[in-house]
């Protein structure tokens, strides 16, 4: 088996997670974009928070501005585990809107415009 690749039944564990955030890590950190990659054997996640936009570079034919994101923390998943996160995420999703209401995409506020 390759280093990088888990077998999901041996990582599966009975019992009642308790999760334990260090105090250094309890303020959590800004993230306002995500960027998302992947091997045969993992997803990687990383959280980022979005710079000024700089000026194009000149060397760019189209001219497009460049925004930099300082990855503030990157997150490895082995794909075994990429459908509870999904899951967990909507529903986590699914509360949220029944509690406050729906979220609104940028692009769905411009239409309504």
């Amino acid at each position: 088996m390759d280093p990088h690749e888990h077998d999901h039944d041996e990582e599966q564990h009975e019992g009642e997670y308790r999760f334990y955030v260090p105090p250094e890590q309890e303020g959590g950190v800004y993230a306002n974009t995500l960027g998302v990659w992947h091997t045969a054997y993992e997803f990687t996640l990383d959280f980022a928070a979005m710079q000024p936009v700089q000026p194009p570079d000149p060397e760019d034919e189209h001219g497009t501005p460049i925004v930099p994101c300082r990855v503030v923390s990157r997150v490895r998943i082995p794909v075994t585990l990429l459908f509870d996160v999904m899951r967990a995420l909507n529903d986590n999703l699914t509360a949220y809107e029944s509690a406050w209401g729906e979220i609104k995409r940028p692009e769905q506020e411009e239409q309504a415009e």
